[in-house]
């Protein structure tokens, strides 16, 4: 079963700061602690999970590998993977996080924070995520490349600076919520009373109505134009894997956050190589005569060409090992080996003249396989009489 995205679990977006990570995750962790939910294994798994989460993505060195190659990049395999809460107890996991909570988390005060004003909304609204596959080599993939990439995506307006209006002076107060961004509607039952909050209508959460807007994006704050973004692509990647490039995907409506590129890897099909892992298969095709007598052959490697030699007696199908040949792994997990898988030429069509030599060869018992198997039999005998 996959691993739920760390975002997803403490319910923020890929751009949210410390603060923003510090309330989402003392939320969760107030909701779903043990000692409020005795016995119940859902809401302990869910205390885990988002510890798991906030303890990655605090740290901006495990954020940015996060971000990047996901549960991977992190090592997360488990609770006992990123954060390490498989076998950790609840106090100790609080007492890593006591900066978040102040003091005693259930000792009176206002825990969920129900008395504090709650802060406007930020202006604008965000822009999407983006996707991009980008095809690599198998080259690219064993020792790194950068990659200049060409999107077309909406970018912020270089005439209005993002803001959608004509000058700073064009803007005026939502009259609809008064600048807060909010309507509140209050509703009495048997039950008590309840305030339902949502986005005023009037301005879309913005708090503020453009009078004048941009003559250049109609008052949106960006337009569509093709954009070169640069990205440095490691050694060891794989078909399926991306890379997250934060802020680089559509810049938001009126100086709201731009949303994030992601860089899908695909690799692409290679003339020689099959990949396994860091490991890398070629099949080397040689004659009869080559096989029986042993030669040298000149082999393509990722870095151009070797020389290999092939032992006299060399099977089909035997494998010969060039080591270190291979793949960087990636985040230097090691680097494989090229491996080379041997096969005999068989021709279908001789002449008559090359019948007769193979003919004169059936009945010499170094071509006869059961005189061969028995001689390898009496060999291993004499073997096992000499220390039996």
């Amino acid at each position: 079963m996959s691993k739920r995205d760390y975002y997803e679990i403490l319910g923020v977006d890929k751009g949210a700061d410390e603060a923003e990570l510090k309330k989402a995750y003392r939320k969760l962790a107030m909701k779903y602690h043990p000692d409020r939910n005795k016995g119940d294994d859902a809401a302990e798994k869910k205390f885990k999970e988002a510890s798991e989460a906030y303890d990655v993505l605090r740290d901006p060195q495990k954020r940015e590998r996060y971000d990047q190659f996901g549960h991977a990049g992190v090592n997360g395999g488990g609770y006992g993977g990123a954060g390490s809460y498989g076998n950790a107890d609840f106090e100790d996991i609080f007492s890593r996080f006591s900066d978040i909570f102040g003091g005693d988390i259930f000792g009176g005060g206002d825990p969920f924070g129900q008395g504090r004003s709650r802060g406007r909304r930020g202006s604008g609204r965000p822009g999407s995520d983006m996707k991009l596959k980008v095809g690599l080599t198998m080259e690219e993939i064993a020792f790194g490349v950068e990659k200049t990439l060409k999107v077309k995506k909406h970018i912020e307006c270089d005439s209005c600076g993002g803001t959608g209006a004509e000058t700073d002076e064009d803007f005026e107060t939502c009259s609809t919520c008064s600048g807060t961004g909010e309507v509140r509607q209050v509703s009495r039952t048997m039950f008590g009373q309840f305030v339902n909050v949502q986005p005023c209508p009037s301005c879309a959460g913005e708090g503020k109505i453009i009078r004048n807007k941009c003559s250049k994006c109609s008052g949106e704050g960006r337009y569509k134009s093709d954009e070169k973004i640069k990205v440095n692509i490691p050694s060891g990647v794989a078909n399926g894997n991306y890379i997250t490039l934060r802020r680089q995907g559509n810049t938001g409506l009126r100086g709201g956050q731009p949303g994030d590129l992601i860089v899908l890897i695909e690799e692409k099909k290679h003339e020689h190589f099959q990949r396994e892992g860091n490991d890398i298969y070629y099949d080397l095709m040689i004659s009869i005569p080559d096989a029986i007598l042993g030669t040298e052959f000149e082999v393509p490697t990722l870095k151009g060409k070797a020389k290999v030699k092939i032992e006299p007696g060399t099977q089909p199908g035997k494998l010969l090992r060039m080591k270190e040949r291979g793949i960087n792994g990636l985040n230097n997990s090691g680097k494989g080996d090229q491996f080379i898988n041997m096969k005999v030429y068989i021709p279908k069509d001789l002449t008559s003249e090359e019948k007769k030599h193979i003919e004169a060869l059936k009945g010499n018992e170094h071509f006869d396989p059961i005189s061969a198997e028995n001689r390898e039999k009496s060999f291993f005998s004499k073997i096992k009489d000499v220390f039996g």
